[in-house]
């Protein structure tokens, strides 16, 4: 990955409201390399649905959402998907496949676009998941599983990739305190190879440890995407 090509980038843009949820005002950031962003959002409506406009899922009055220099509105549906791959997401639901294991779940995006040998990526995955907690790859189905388990195996699955961009929607409560160190640990290693991370959070209380490690704070309101100054006044 070229470090002098940002790899997302929100150009003033405007996302339709109607379609989105999102304030429509220009919303800027832009996020090289390396770089990681925590966004405070009101509710995971408003996370999910930012973390979508980065990858081109929400519909734009004017302006440009761009990943690693290209423009989601100007790519076909080939590059779209191979771009898109390359995005690692622990979404506020889930969205797990109940009729699949959670082992499947987890492997199914990564097969789709990798050079790697499903061996390669179980071992990648196990190794994954017993960092965060787990004895192994859940064979369960999604339904079966705790709260807690889901929520690191959707580390697992965001993580098991070579991703880019990192989209984190809540990805640690405040009941699940053991899960923050290894996810902020695995992060680190992503972002020396220069993956970027955009962390929305809604209890910023939870990553307080972290926050001298992020590149830019912002805060998702009425007004848009607000930058926030280090004495934490918008």
């Amino acid at each position: 990955m070229r470090s002098d090509v940002p790899v997302l980038v929100l150009e003033d843009a405007v996302p339709v409201f109607e379609a989105s949820g999102l304030p429509p005002w220009p919303m800027r950031l832009s996020l090289m390399p390396g770089d990681c962003a925590l966004v405070e959002t009101r509710s995971g409506r408003d996370a999910a649905a930012l973390a979508d406009l980065c990858i081109g899922l929400v519909p734009l009055r004017s302006g440009a959402v761009r990943m690693l220099g290209s423009d989601w509105d100007r790519l076909d549906n080939r590059r779209t998907a191979a771009l898109r791959a390359r995005v690692g997401r622990v979404r506020q639901r889930g969205a797990w496949s109940d009729m699949l294991s959670a082992q499947l779940n987890i492997l199914l995006p990564q097969l789709h676009h990798t050079d790697r040998s499903v061996g390669e990526l179980m071992e990648a995955a196990t190794s994954l998941a017993r960092r965060f907690g787990l004895p192994g790859l859940p064979t369960e189905r999604p339904d079966r599983l705790s709260e807690a388990d889901l929520a690191r195996a959707a580390c697992v699955r965001a993580l098991l990739g070579r991703p880019a961009l990192l989209l984190l929607e809540n990805p640690v409560a405040a009941e699940q305190p053991d899960l923050l160190p290894p996810l902020l640990d695995t992060m680190a290693r992503m972002r020396e190879r220069g993956c970027a991370v955009l962390c929305l959070v809604r209890d910023p209380a939870v990553w307080r440890s972290f926050e001298r490690w992020t590149t830019h704070r912002l805060q998702l309101g009425e007004n848009g995407l607000v930058p926030i100054d280090p004495a934490g006044d918008p």
